[in-house]
C-alpha cells in the first residue's frame, strides 16, 4: 500500500486551515509571518501544493504549533491526547489562581482582624 499523496495534501490544507484560523490570521498575514506569498498559502490551504519540509517548519512556527500537528488525520488519538493535555492544563491554572486568591483573602482578613483587636 503506497502512500496517497493526494490524502496527504488534503490533510494538510485542512490542518493548516483551521489552525491558522484558531490564531486568528488572515492568509496575509500567515504569509507574512511564513515569508511566502499569499497565493502560496492559498493553494497550500487548497490542496494543490504540499510546501518544502523549510516552509512547513516556517508555517508551524508561526502558528505555534508542532509540525507534526500539520499531518494529524481527524480524529486521531493525539490530536485527542493534546486536547486533553490543554484543558488539563487550562483546569490547573485555573486551580492554582483560585487558591492563590483564596490565600490572600484569608491573609487580608486576618490582618483586618488582627488590626480590630
Amino acid at each position: 500500500m503506497g502512500i496517497n499523496m493526494d490524502n496527504i495534501r488534503e490533510t494538510f490544507a485542512k490542518n493548516l486551515r483551521e489552525n491558522r484560523r484558531k490564531c486568528g490570521f488572515t492568509q496575509a498575514v500567515l504569509a507574512e509571518k511564513a515569508d511566502v506569498s499569499t497565493h502560496y498559502i492559498a493553494l497550500i490551504e487548497l490542496a494543490r501544493n504540499l510546501p518544502k519540509v523549510e516552509v512547513i517548519e516556517r508555517i508551524a512556527k508561526a502558528l505555534d504549533i508542532e509540525v507534526f500537528e500539520l499531518f494529524l488525520v481527524p480524529n486521531c488519538q493525539i490530536l485527542e491526547m493534546k486536547k486533553m493535555q490543554q484543558a488539563i492544563i487550562n483546569d490547573l491554572k485555573d486551580i492554582v489562581k483560585d487558591s492563590v486568591e483564596e490565600a490572600f483573602e484569608k491573609e487580608k482578613k486576618s490582618k483586618i482582624v488582627i488590626l480590630n483587636e
